[in-house]
């Protein structure tokens, strides 16, 4: 176990890591073992190499920054961070080619850590706004009376 110190640590590696699009760096944060859940568009990816697909889904896509950030420990090991996403549809998003225009949406992530390393992230975000910010007409949800 660490301390949350050494996750702390880790944390601020990877997240200079992600702004940078560095994913040596990046990956270099994760454990072997890591679970990257996209709840939104249904990814679940096991693994630090398959941990790479969530990367280059959003880089390639939006070149996303993050600014705005806040972070909150729960324990020693699991921290719930907020952040804004900023890019521009530069490629294909969920098979919808690129657009040319600029994407703002906040999103929350769970992180978890083990032997020092991020062991898993869970991200939840509003896709529907996503899609509304790219131009392609967002889900209609119909609510059951």
């Amino acid at each position: 176990m660490s301390t949350r110190s050494e996750n702390a640590k880790c944390l601020l590696l990877h997240t200079r890591a992600e702004d940078a699009h560095d994913m040596a760096g990046t990956l270099a944060t994760i454990h072997p073992e890591a679970v990257f859940e996209d709840q939104p568009v249904g990814l679940r990816l096991e693994g630090r190499q398959n941990a790479r697909k969530h990367y280059e889904l959003w880089w390639n896509a939006f070149g996303v920054q993050t600014e705005n950030a806040s972070l909150h420990w729960v324990n020693d090991d699991m921290a719930i961070g907020e952040a804004d996403f900023v890019g521009t549809h530069k490629g294909s998003f969920l098979g919808i080619p690129a657009t040319g225009l600029p994407i703002r949406f906040r999103f929350t992530v769970v992180v978890q850590f083990r032997d020092g390393l991020l062991s898993g992230e869970r991200f939840s975000y509003d896709l529907n706004d996503i899609l509304h910010q790219i131009g392609y007409p967002a889900f209609k949800v119909e609510h059951a009376a």
